[in-house]
């Protein structure tokens, strides 16, 4: 299995970007893991559905084919760090590619929602899509520790 993390956009915040940085490297010594940006649309003038769209197709491009696709989402299931690293582990036996997407300011297309074998909420509140990868990075470390029992998790 490769993890594959497909985000809309670079952090713009030097400290935000150092801490995903730093966990996403954590991250890759337990996953398979690359992580691709994708340019972020223009809001400028342009319909939130418009920007949604492009910004979909640029993120299903960045897809392998044949990789599950999970798609963070407000509306998605949340789960906690043990069942987020037990599905990790699992997708890692099947040998099973997977995609975790993150969209821009406006969110998913619906064409990448429909795509999406899982919706994963990454917290209960509305997150700037920076942090949300914030957030991802740490789980997947977690993830990790938690798959080989590490003390990190308490």
């Amino acid at each position: 299995m490769r993890l594959l993390v497909v985000v809309v956009g670079k952090p713009r915040d030097a400290a935000l970007h150092s801490a995903i940085t730093e966990y996403e490297t954590r991250a890759a010594r337990y996953w398979p893991l690359a992580v691709h940006e994708v340019r972020e649309e223009s809001g400028r003038g342009t319909p939130p559905d418009l920007v949604r769209e492009r910004e979909g197709e640029r993120l299903l491009g960045r897809v392998p084919a044949g990789a599950r696709i999970v798609a963070c989402d407000p509306a998605g299931d949340g789960m906690p760090s043990e069942r987020f690293a037990r599905y990790l582990s699992d997708a890692r036996e099947a040998a099973r590619d997977m995609a975790i997407l993150i969209g821009g300011a406006h969110g998913l297309s619906p064409a990448v929602l429909a795509r999406a074998e899982r919706k994963l909420l990454l917290a209960p509140w509305t997150l700037p899509h920076e942090l949300a990868r914030l957030v991802l990075a740490e789980q997947l470390y977690r993830a990790g520790t938690i798959t080989r029992g590490e003390p990190y998790h308490k």
